[in-house]
């Protein structure tokens, strides 16, 4: 069963496929040029100490994104 979430909610280990990004203007473009686009797999590697930011694989390259912006991400998970 496929589950609707948003990226912050993704725990170490997970992977998810990103379906949609719910934000505008230059930090969707940001997302974006990091390869986060639908249909994209995630995969979360862990969370700072503090809880943000997060790292996470994307297309072979790891991106630390914050707490505020992946909570704009929607991903969904098996």
């Amino acid at each position: 069963m496929k589950r609707s979430h948003n990226l912050s909610q993704l725990k170490a280990g997970q992977c998810a496929l990103v379906t949609r990004i719910d934000t505008a203007g230059t930090m969707r473009r940001r997302l974006m040029d990091l390869g986060l686009t639908p249909n994209t797999e995630v995969m979360c590697l862990g969370h700072s100490p503090l809880g943000d930011p997060s790292a996470y694989l994307i297309r072979g390259a790891v991106i630390a994104i914050r707490a505020k912006d992946s909570q704009n991400i929607i991903i969904e998970t098996e």
